[in-house]
Formats: structure tokens, C-alpha cells, sequence
């Protein structure tokens, strides 16, 4: 796919992953309007794009707000004249133990991780069927694939929208409507708290640098890729987690019991 011209709204827009993958976008000739809930951070990125020739708009969205999704759906149709591709990269995660996770952040992280997604698709698949054309890319995990400890509520996430993504392609097979799901491995973000890096280092976890992973995410999407399962072993252990799964928590039990002193500090 040449991504010359294309339309793209990006949620998620200026954090780790999302950063670059604007620049990498816009850099291609994509028209991006970005999404973030930090109108400062954004306009800080547009700024940059429009450096670099590009173009850029900006969406101020707070996604744990009930009905943001179908005020930015409109807002993007409206500024970029409509919409070719939506990247549902935004989201949120702790590293905790699940009994200790408040039930107000347990309702924040399915809304953001999960139902904003799948609003935002609602919004825009309309008009993608109505054009017989466009592309869906949802930002998931390998922790999608492996329930992973003092992750529970973000794997929970994760899993549903590997699904969603598996049924909508589904759904959608008369349609020339493309719908790819992206499994990164840890990354290098903002998103790990001091505990959870600390947490990595001691269980040696590698750690992937976003730049690189928002490079491969273009790949997957240029080649309208299905799944794009990023990082070995980790995808190994996803494609084994389905069909051994005592195998895989008996492999986790030596590093769940080193992360578990870390993810008690919260």
C-alpha cells in the first residue's frame, strides 16, 4: 500500500510507539490527525511534523470520557475531509496485583484499551464499506496471547481485541476493508512505572525500542498483514500458549515469583 495521501486518524498519538509512528507516516505523505488527551504534547508533535513537511492535525480527546470516541471519529472526518485508515494505538496499563487494582481502574482500562477501540471502528467502518476501501489497525499485545501475571486486567484488554480483530476480519471478508492486529513484546515506554522496570531488569525481559516496532507496524500495514506478531521468543510462547498452555505457566512460574515483591509496591 502506498501511503501517500492516505487519511489516518492515530490515537495514542505522541506516546512512545505513537510518536513515531506519526513521524514515520507523515514522513511516507499520510495525513494524520493526531489524538492525545495532552493538547501541549500534541501540538509539540505537529509542530515537528510540519518541520518536516508534513501534515498534521490535532484532537484533544480524553478516552476515559464515555462518548469521546464518536466526538473524535467526527472531528477527524470533518478536518482531514475523511477517513482511509484508523490505527487504534492508544492505551493504558499497570503493573499490579489484580486484587490490589481499584475497581475505577479495572472500568478505565477496558474503556480505553477495549470499548474506545471498538467505538471508533463503529464510527468509521460506515463509511469504509460505503467506499469499498480501508484499513483498521489495532495496536494490541503479546499479552494478548499470554495471560500474563500482575497484568491481568491490560491481558484481559488485549485478548478481547485480538479477538475483535479475528472477528471483524471475519466479518468483513466481502469487503475489501483491511483489518491487521499488531503484537508487540515489551517496549521501551513511558507506560512502565518505575517498579515494572525494575521488574524487567531483574526478571531480564528484553525490551524493544519503539522506533523500530513503529517501523515494523508500517511494514504490516503497507503489506496489509492480518497479524504481525513482534519479538522472538515472545511470539513463539503466543503460538504455544494456545495450545500448551500449562507448559507456558510452568515456564512463567520462576518469573512470576521474582515480579510479584515489585508489583506488591502498588
Amino acid at each position: 500500500m502506498n501511503l501517500a495521501g492516505k487519511r489516518i486518524l492515530l490515537t495514542g498519538a505522541t506516546g512512545g510507539i505513537g510518536r513515531h509512528l506519526a513521524l514515520k507516516l507523515a514522513a511516507q505523505g499520510a495525513r494524520l490527525a493526531l489524538v492525545c488527551h495532552d493538547g501541549r504534547r500534541l501540538n509539540a508533535l505537529a509542530d515537528e511534523i510540519a518541520a518536516q513537511g508534513g501534515s498534521a492535525c490535532m484532537i484533544v480527546a480524553d478516552f476515559s470520557h464515555a462518548h469521546a470516541a464518536q466526538g473524535v471519529a467526527d472531528s477527524a472526518l470533518l478536518k482531514l475531509q475523511g477517513v482511509d485508515m484508523l490505527i487504534n494505538n492508544a492505551g493504558i496499563l499497570d503493573f499490579v496485583l489484580f486484587a490490589q487494582q481499584s475497581p475505577e481502574r479495572i472500568a478505565q482500562m477496558v474503556q480505553v484499551n477495549l470499548t474506545v477501540p471498538m467505538q471508533l471502528t463503529r464510527a468509521l467502518l460506515p463509511g469504509f464499506i460505503a467506499r469499498n476501501s480501508g484499513q483498521i489497525v489495532n495496536i494490541g499485545s503479546i499479552f494478548g496471547s499470554i495471560g500474563f501475571p500482575h497484568y491481568a486486567s491490560y491481558s484481559a484488554t488485549k485478548f478481547a481485541m485480538r479477538g475483535f480483530s479475528q472477528a471483524l476480519r471475519r466479518e468483513l471478508v466481502s469487503h475489501d476493508v483491511a483489518v491487521t492486529y499488531i503484537a508487540p513484546r515489551a517496549v521501551r515506554t513511558p507506560l512502565n512505572d518505575a517498579a515494572a522496570n525494575e521488574m524487567l531488569k531483574a526478571t531480564n525481559t528484553a525490551l524493544d525500542e519503539p522506533e523500530p516496532v513503529a517501523e515494523k507496524i508500517i511494514q504490516a500495514i503497507r503489506r496489509g498483514n492480518h497479524d504481525c506478531y513482534i519479538g522472538q521468543p515472545e511470539s513463539f510462547f503466543a503460538w504455544l500458549n494456545g495450545f500448551l498452555p500449562g507448559l507456558v505457566s510452568l515456564g512463567l512460574k520462576k518469573q512470576t515469583a521474582i515480579a510479584q515483591p515489585y508489583a506488591a509496591r502498588h
